[in-house]
């Protein structure tokens, strides 16, 4: 094998161990829950009074957020779950159930404090995401990274033009790196993007 040949063995390496790292700091960044809120706080931010839009995103990090971020580390530390991705098909037969239950407490903590419509709709989609997913699951590993964040993007196009671009291109980044640290296949990655995309049309766009 002459140096040449080497060197660029080397350098493919390099190559592959970088994007590796980027694509593993993308994934964090861009986790559902970071994504979520940090799109409800530019909703919240450009569409709702201060006083309401503060009580409306408290209550969604207090009543969701907060809780599903215990439920991966508590999964994790316990064994339940491989990572915080809940990468392993089989585990999340047992993830989604709890994470559709919290949804359900966001839904009913939105109605309690008669939030406005727009937001109550954009609950009951997730709502109806998960619930899809966790059908889906028992054939094929819906993306969350790619579902969420495509669906974000939607309706925060719905919002404002600059957020939503910027939304998506993130988005993009986010189904990259899902494909290039293996945890997904391609059409799982499609297919959490479809669903996020028509997800976001329905509940931003759809009359």
């Amino acid at each position: 094998m002459t140096e040449v040949v080497l060197v660029e063995q080397k350098a493919e390496q390099i190559r592959v161990s970088s994007a590796y790292r980027i694509a593993r700091v993308i994934s964090w960044i861009c986790h559902p829950l970071v994504f979520v809120s940090i799109s409800l706080a530019v909703i919240v931010w450009m569409r709702l009074a201060n006083r309401v839009g503060l009580s409306v995103l408290l209550a969604l990090i207090i009543a969701v957020v907060l809780p599903m971020a215990v439920l991966l580390i508590s999964g994790v530390r316990s064994g339940r779950w491989s990572d915080a991705d809940v990468s392993v098909r089989a585990q999340r037969v047992h993830f989604y159930p709890r994470a559709i239950l919290l949804s359900l407490g966001g839904i009913a903590t939105l109605w309690f404090l008669r939030a406005p419509a727009f937001i109550v709709r954009g609950a009951l989609v997730t709502l109806a995401l998960l619930l899809l997913a966790a059908v889906f699951n028992r054939s094929i590993k819906i993306s969350l990274h790619a579902m969420f964040a495509f669906y974000c993007a939607m309706v925060l196009f719905a919002i404002s033009g600059l957020a939503g671009l910027s939304a998506l291109i993130a988005a993009l980044l986010v189904a990259w790196s899902r494909l290039q640290l293996r945890r997904h296949e391609v059409v799982e990655v499609l297919a959490g993007t479809a669903m996020g995309v028509l997800g976001g049309v329905a509940a931003a766009w759809w009359p």
